[in-house]
This record gives C-alpha cells, structure tokens and sequence, in this order.
C-alpha cells in the first residue's frame, strides 16, 4: 500500500473491500471532515456489499447463478459491464471479467447473460471505481482538497498538491518514489500481495516473466487500473507497452 506524506490533513481510516482504507481532507473544519468520512465508509461498504462476488445475494452473485438465463441489471452495474466490454476489446481480450471470454457473454442493456460455468468478477474494477466514486461524492457535498486511498489505489482532486510514496516491493516498508499528485488517479498491479492472482485468461495461467508490480498514474483511478493490469498481462514487455500509451509509469522488477 502507498504510503502518503501530507502537512496536517484531517485523515479518517476503516476497513472496507478487504483493505486499508484512508481519506484526507484539507480542512480545519472536524466536523465536516468526520461527516466527510462518514459518507466515504458508507459508499465503500455499499459498492461492496453490492460487488462482491463471495457474498449471496448480490447483484454478482444474481448474475452468476443465472444459469444461462437473462438477469435485468441497474443503471450503475450497466456502467461496469460497459467498461468491463471495453476493457476486453482494447486489451484485445486479455482484460476479462470471466477470465473464460467475454465475447460469449451476451450484453445488451439492461439484459446479461452469461453461458453455464462463467462468472463475472468486477474485482479487477471495483475497487479503482470505488476510489473515483467516493472521490465524486465528497466533492459534490463540500469541494475541497482530497484524497482517497483504498488500499494504494488513490484518486484526488482540488488545489492540494499531495505526495503520494510508491513502495519497494522488496521491502515494504520503503519508500522507492514519490509522486506529486493534485488531481487524477494512481494504482497499482502486481503480484507481491497475492502471488498468481493475475492470470492471463487466453492460457488460464500466471503471467510469465511478469514484472513485480506496475504503478500507472491516469486521469481518474479506474484508468490506471486498467493501464497498470494490463501492463502486468504483458509480462516482459510492460515497460514497453506503457511507453507507447504516453502515460506516467513505474515497473519493479524482480532483482534476481
């Protein structure tokens, strides 16, 4: 997780989608920051307890027990089944949210339907839109310097300039760079948290020869987490790939 230096920002911290969580905001005001952080937990447990693919009852769960049937979705999972259709075809189908082919998937809003055996899994999203979701809201209600953090995944806005640390990912615990960031949105992929969780869905298996991690820095969160996965898929060529996307990147290797 991203380790973040800021001069007195009013930080609020909880649990939620299995992580770490952080919100700063620059302000003096403590009631309106610990209102701020109120509506922050709440939309985070919301998106979860709506997203997650482990709990019964959700509208992922709804999907993927459909067998084979038409499922009706809401205006915001439409939203991410859009991305998720977008992300498979720039990726050229190695972003996949059923990590077996989207392109047997039938979408046409507001109607799903995914064969028997396929799941969807929104966690190579969710947790990026939730950074950009949260950020959205609290700036709707008071429009001033914050940063989101779930788990290193970071979105930001407002006139603050914060300094947002990227880990070594051979020692935790350090701090290899810093970006300065006042707006827009940083994530990172990689495999030093959960070895073998990104898997390249044309071969069912691990990436090879993948780099440790990828921190991508875009305009919002949900477009680095996209760039920095899809950078990992590549394996050894992710510096390569990030280049020609004109983006602001940083690859970890393993040293051995």
């Amino acid at each position: 997780m991203e380790k973040i230096t800021a001069l007195e920002p009013r930080i609020g911290r909880f649990q939620a989608m299995g992580c770490p969580c952080e919100i700063l905001i620059d302000t003096e005001d403590a009631d309106l920051a610990a209102a701020q952080f109120d509506a922050a937990r709440r939309e985070a447990q919301r998106i979860e307890e709506k997203y997650s693919r482990y709990r019964s009852g959700t509208v992922v769960d709804r999907i993927n027990r459909c067998a084979g049937n038409p499922v009706e979705v809401d205006a915001e999972t439409a939203a991410l089944l859009d991305y998720a259709a977008q992300c498979f075809d720039m990726s050229d189908g190695l972003f996949d949210i059923t990590r077996r082919g989207w392109d047997k998937v039938s979408w046409k809003r507001p109607f799903v339907r995914i064969p028997s055996g396929f799941e969807i899994d929104f966690g190579g999203i969710c947790k990026e839109y939730a950074a950009d979701r949260i950020l959205e809201i609290l700036m709707q209600r008071h429009p001033v310097s914050t940063l989101v953090n779930l788990g290193g995944d970071i979105a930001c806005a407002g006139q603050r300039l914060w300094s947002v640390g990227i880990e070594n990912v051979a020692r935790p615990a350090e701090v290899v760079r810093t970006v300065h960031l006042r707006q827009g949105g940083v994530a990172t992929s990689g495999t030093t948290k959960r070895a073998g969780h990104i898997l390249n869905p044309k071969t069912g298996r691990p990436v090879e020869r993948a780099p440790l991690s990828v921190t991508v820095a875009a305009r919002t969160c949900t477009e680095a987490g996209f760039w920095s996965t899809l950078a990992v898929l590549q394996g050894a060529a992710a510096e390569t790939f990030l280049a020609g996307q004109s983006l602001e990147f940083w690859c970890y290797w393993d040293p051995q």
